[in-house]
């Protein structure tokens, strides 16, 4: 098990407030009307953070399959999902962007009705594979990988 803290903020994922605290080596949450919620509230609890830079917090996120648990404390709980689906996003398409920012993971304008999560990380390594090597200005590859996951449990921290 890996632990990491997760820092929140008001904004969206992937924007330069969030840049700026992934490149600390934490992960960056992002909340408020555009962003996500916090761990167990219904709706998507967004996280990024680097792959491939910055101490490479989410260097494994990508090899997570459907089943795979994440587990989340804050304020005296656990919070367990479980990982459902993968997408793959393009940050070069809107409508893909919106995808991941959705509240309901994947799902633009449906109305959340259980907790999400969301790992977001950059597609470095497979778009430069693949010849792909366009970044936009703060540097986030095209592709982001994002492991979906829903609240399976939630119970007391010991």
């Amino acid at each position: 098990m890996t632990s990491l803290r997760v820092v929140a903020y008001n904004g969206t994922a992937d924007d330069r407030p969030g840049t700026v605290i992934q490149n600390r080596r934490v992960a960056a949450s992002p909340r408020g009307p555009a962003g996500g919620v916090g761990p167990g509230e219904i709706g998507n609890f967004i996280v990024t953070a680097h792959r491939t830079t910055h101490g490479r917090p989410f260097g494994k996120v990508p090899q997570l399959g459907n089943g795979d648990h994440i587990l989340v404390t804050h304020n005296g709980y656990v919070y367990d999902y479980v990982v459902v689906r993968t997408m793959v996003i393009s940050f070069r398409k809107p409508a893909e962007k919106a995808q991941q920012n959705a509240v309901v993971p994947g799902r633009p304008g449906e109305v959340p009705t259980r907790a999400m999560i969301t790992l977001s990380t950059c597609a470095t390594t497979e778009d430069h594979a693949q010849g792909n090597y366009w970044k936009d200005e703060l540097d986030n590859p095209e592709h982001r990988i994002d492991k979906i996951g829903a609240l399976v449990a939630t119970r007391p921290a010991t």
